[in-house]
C-alpha cells in the first residue's frame, strides 16, 4: 500500500512533525511511505527520517524566492488558518498539481489548512484522512466554518483524544466521515530508566502562557521551601521567556530553578529527573507526558482539556492535578518528593502504561482504519449523498415558504 503524508514544514522542529516521523516510520516496516512537505527552508531537516521515507518538498522557500505567486496571498488555504501568511497562490498551486496527480492509496493530512487541500484536490480513489493535533475548540469560529464546509469530503477526522473525537461529533456534522481519536505515536527512546534519585523536577514545552510555565515556578516556591535540596528545569523556547526569567528572579529561585533552553530530543533529560510537571491550561494530547512516562519517570500534570486524563491514570502511573490550582500542584510534587518508594512504584507503572504509544501499535491502529473506511467506502458516499439531498430539499423548502 502506498501512504502519503502531508506536512507544513518537515525540516523544522515541532510535535506534529515528530509524531508524523514515528508513524511514517512503523508503516514503512510493511508499506511504500512519502512524506510531502508543504515548505522547505533548509538543506536537512532537523529530525532524523528513516531510509524508507521518501520526503518530497513542494515550495522551498530559497530557491522558488523569486517566484511571484510565493508573493501573493493563497486562495485556497482557509483564511482563519494560524498559518496562512506561510502560504501563498504557489503553494496552492503546487498542492493541487501534486494531490491531483498523486497515485497514493491512502493520503494523510497533519493540518487544518493542509487537510482543506486534501479535501479539495486529492483523487477520490485515494482514502482520504485529515489529523487534527490541535482540538476542535482552539479553532476560531470562523476556521471551523471553512473546515465543516470543506471536511465533508473526507473519509475520516482522526483527532488525538477520545474526548476531542465526541466534540467533533457532537458540533461537526460530517455525514459519511469517519471520526475518532488515535493517539500519537511515541517510541521507547532506548535509555535506562530514572533511577529516581536526583533531587531534580524537570518539565518541557514552548515557553508560552498557555503552558503555565509560571505557575509550575510559583508552585515550585512552595516545594523548594520544604525541599531545599531540590531544584526545576524548564527545557523550551518562545516569547515568554524573559518573563519567567524575572518571575524566578522575583520569586527568590535563582540557582534552584532554571530555563534550560530547547533541546532534542528530550527524553534524555526526563531520564535525569525524578518528577516530570506540567502545569498547561490546555493541551491537544501531551506529547510530552509520554516521553517522560516511557522513561520510567511519574508525571504530574494538570487536569487540563483534553490529553492528560487520557494518557495518566491518576494515582497509578502519576498524579492530575486541578487546573491552575497553585496549592494543589505543589502538594502533588511535595507528595512525591517525600515518599521515594511511590515514586518508584509509579515511574515503574508509567513506563509500562506508555508501551500503548507505541509507533508499531499505533500503525497497527491505522492500518485497521484503512480496512474499515475501504470496506464501507460505499455505504459511507451514499450517507454523504442523502444528507446533500436533504440539506437541498430543506432549502428549497425554505425558499417556497418565503
Amino acid at each position: 500500500m502506498k501512504i502519503t503524508f502531508l506536512i507544513h514544514n518537515v525540516y523544522a522542529i515541532g510535535g506534529t512533525i515528530r509524531t508524523t516521523l514515528n508513524l511514517a516510520a512503523a508503516l514503512a516496516d510493511r508499506h511504500e511511505v512519502t512524506i510531502v512537505s508543504m515548505l522547505r527552508h533548509r538543506t536537512h531537516p532537523r529530525f532524523v527520517i528513516d531510509p524508507r521515507v521518501t520526503v518530497e518538498p513542494l515550495v522551498d522557500l530559497r530557491a522558488d524566492a523569486a517566484d511571484p505567486l510565493l508573493h501573493q496571498p493563497a486562495e485556497v488555504f482557509p483564511t482563519a488558518e494560524k498559518r496562512y501568511k506561510q502560504y501563498s497562490r504557489l503553494t496552492d498551486q503546487r498542492a493541487r498539481e501534486y494531490l491531483r496527480s498523486c497515485d497514493a492509496d491512502v493520503i494523510i493530512g497533519t493540518r487544518p489548512g493542509i487537510n482543506v487541500y486534501l479535501a479539495r484536490f486529492a483523487p477520490p480513489r485515494a482514502l482520504r484522512i485529515a489529523q487534527e493535533h490541535l482540538t476542535h475548540d482552539m479553532h476560531t469560529k470562523k476556521l471551523r466554518a471553512q473546515l465543516a464546509r470543506q471536511y465533508r469530503d473526507l473519509d475520516a477526522v482522526v483527532t488525538t483524544t477520545d474526548a476531542d473525537a465526541a466534540v467533533y461529533r457532537a458540533r461537526m456534522r460530517l455525514p459519511g466521515v469517519r471520526i475518532l481519536a488515535i493517539p500519537n505515536s511515541v517510541p521507547d527512546p532506548g535509555l535506562p530508566p530514572t533511577d529516581g534519585g536526583a533531587p531534580v523536577i524537570a518539565a518541557a514545552g514552548r515557553l508560552v502562557r498557555a503552558k503555565r510555565f509560571d505557575l509550575l515556578i510559583e508552585a515550585f516556591t512552595d516545594v523548594a521551601a520544604k525541599h531545599p535540596d531540590w531544584s526545576l528545569r524548564v527545557y523550551g523556547a518562545g516569547a515568554d521567556k524573559e518573563r519567567l526569567q524575572r518571575l524566578i528572579e522575583e520569586q527568590g529561585l535563582g540557582g534552584r530553578a532554571a530555563l534550560m533552553g530547547a533541546v532534542s530530543p528530550i527524553e534524555a533529560e526526563f531520564a535525569k529527573a525524578s518528577i516530570v510537571a506540567s502545569a498547561s491550561d490546555a493541551e491537544s494530547f501531551g506529547m510530552t507526558l509520554v516521553e517522560a512516562m516511557r522513561c520510567g519517570t511519574p508525571v504530574v500534570a494538570t487536569d487540563c482539556p483534553l490529553g492528560p486524563a487520557e494518557i495518566i491514570n491518576d494515582g497509578v502511573d502519576g498524579r492530575l492535578v486541578p487546573m491552575g490550582d497553585r496549592q494543589a500542584l505543589a502538594a502533588a510534587l511535595g507528595d512525591l518528593i517525600a515518599d521515594e518508594p511511590d515514586r518508584h512504584r509509579m515511574g515503574e507503572a508509567a513506563r509500562d502504561a506508555a508501551r500503548r504509544f507505541d509507533p508499531a501499535h499505533v500503525a497497527h491502529v491505522y492500518e485497521e482504519l484503512f480496512g474499515d473506511l475501504t470496506a464501507t467506502r460505499s455505504a459511507r458516499a451514499w450517507q454523504r449523498r442523502k444528507a446533500r439531498w436533504r440539506n437541498r430539499a430543506g432549502r428549497a423548502l425554505r425558499h417556497l415558504r418565503r
